[in-house]
């Protein structure tokens, strides 16, 4: 695969882009998002599907412009694809016929299933979470994909869309005949006879829409939409207000943004329904979709669209773009781990902590690379955001912190109180700090010491192969839990 590469994805209401820049065998990171509602269905619903001159003007013209940025950013490779509108257009071959003679590019107009399996990839490798299903809204369709122990099961593409519904609906005003026909095409859900995860993971603009009026409302101290996941129960009512809005400006009201007033009540109103009859509890929101699915079932073609065990693209691709010693990486990950395991009975902690430790433990010294000056306070900055893919919420918060507090004093109460909803007990935060901030003590001077650890009752016991007055006086220093002593052998 090319090292820069480029994937454009053609839909019913919006044109994206994405520009992903490969770092290692699968590590990437994104350099480049470009989005424009060139709304390509416009009036095709009205008119037996066909697409109509000025809606493909805006297309052609911005696919013009999306070149020119991907051939800026030396991009080798270039994927396009098309959905719902184009493959249900009989005169879609006019558009596609254009692109290809005035530009030499192909479009592959990819049928529904494919689209679903696509936002399958995508979630299936960059959410944390192994049992959900995914709901994508687009302008003309919205995509199904099952996903059972980390495995896609089965993908479905459904003709419902916010442009599809709004033209033969709402704008008659004739929301019973939406339901029911939204109703009607859902029974395709069911005849497949499989179960149903209680889990949406939610993809789509409309989708992302929502979540961001729902992190506003509830005063979410993150700014990161990828991964944030909500009760279904405790938001409905808002879905309500959106659908029952009698105008914009109640819709403004409700945080609604501009770009969105033209089409939120419809995508509101088939992912309101599509929660009900699934009986959904909860919904993770993904900032990833069709397009970075297209590029993961390129990268991975060759390993069933799934990356290896235990791979962390997030992690891998920090570790690559700041030059951090991978040598140095690897000995602290494994070190934090010999730590963790040796003061289980001590700190009790569930395993989950340990590969935040591992984390935490190898991207330390992120900070150092973006400023030597408050490297802890740069990289926890830094990590809130960096983290992009594959990371609970709660999780990149815990990585943050204690890469935060990997120096001589513990956390108190008043340190975390910002962040305080994603963070577990302060004890258990005062653990991870005492354990990473004794793991880079060790390794002070770089030489990767091998240590050996020997708990007897609350006396940690390290026996270092070599003397370093730079390396013991700085355990010694070191706050530990009040349960804890160390002796240095």
């Amino acid at each position: 695969m090319a090292k820069v590469t480029t994937i454009i994805d053609i839909g019913s209401n919006s044109m994206r882009m994405v520009v992903l820049q490969k770092s290692s065998r699968y590590a990437f990171s994104l350099i480049n998002e470009t989005k424009s509602r060139v709304k390509i269905s416009e009036g095709c619903y009205e008119n037996n599907g066909n697409l109509q001159e000025i809606p493909m003007q805006r297309a052609y013209e911005s696919f013009k412009s999306f070149l020119n940025i991907s051939n800026s950013l030396k991009s080798r490779k270039i994927i396009c694809v098309a959905t719902s509108a184009l493959r249900d257009a009989p005169n879609a071959k006019v558009f596609l016929n254009r692109i290809k003679n005035d530009f030499g590019i192909n479009i592959k107009v990819i049928d529904g299933e494919k689209e679903a399996y696509y936002g399958g990839v995508a979630a299936l490798n960059l959410i944390d979470s192994n049992d959900f299903v995914t709901v994508d809204i687009g302008g003309g369709s919205t995509e199904f994909s099952f996903i059972h122990d980390g495995n896609i099961t089965k993908s479905i593409s459904l003709d419902l869309g916010t442009v599809r519904l709004k033209e033969l609906y709402f704008n008659k005003n004739d929301v019973d005949g939406a339901k029911k026909y939204i109703l009607d095409n859902l029974k395709k859900i069911f005849d497949l006879g499989i179960e149903i995860p209680q889990t949406v993971v939610g993809i789509g603009g409309s989708i992302r829409a929502l979540t961001k009026m729902i992190m506003k409302k509830n005063e979410y101290p993150l700014d990161v939409l990828h991964g944030y996941k909500y009760k279904v129960e405790k938001e409905i009512n808002l879905f309500k207000d959106i659908v029952n809005a009698k105008n914009e400006d109640e819709l403004r009201d409700l945080n609604v943004k501009k770009d969105r007033l033209d089409t939120i009540k419809e995508g509101t109103f088939i992912f309101k329904t599509i929660l009900e009859e699934l009986n959904t509890t909860s919904v993770i929101t993904s900032g990833a979709g069709v397009r970075e699915g297209v590029y993961l079932a390129d990268l991975l073609r060759n390993c069933n669209h799934k990356f290896p065990a235990n791979f962390n693209v997030s992690v891998r691709s920090l570790l690559d773009r700041y030059g951090i010693d991978k040598k140095q990486s690897a000995y602290l990950g494994n070190n934090a781990a010999k730590i963790f395991d040796v003061l289980k009975p001590l700190h009790e902690l569930d395993e989950k902590y340990k590969s935040l430790l591992i984390v935490a433990s190898k991207l330390h010294s992120i900070g150092s690379t973006l400023n030597f000056y408050k490297s802890n306070d740069n990289a926890f900055d830094y990590i809130l955001n960096g983290l992009s893919y594959d990371f609970l919420h709660s999780s990149r918060v815990v990585v943050a912190h204690t890469i935060k507090f990997s120096k001589k004093s513990l956390p108190t109460k008043n340190d975390i109180e910002k962040y305080e909803e994603f963070l577990p007990d302060i004890e258990v935060l005062r653990w991870m700090s005492f354990m990473i901030s004794l793991n880079l003590a060790i390794n002070l001077d770089y030489s990767r010491p091998n240590v050996n650890y020997d708990l007897i009752d609350n006396v940690l016991n390290l026996e270092l192969p070599n003397n370093s007055f730079l390396i013991t006086s700085n355990i010694e220093k070191l706050e530990s839990p009040k349960e804890l002593n160390i002796k240095i052998l």
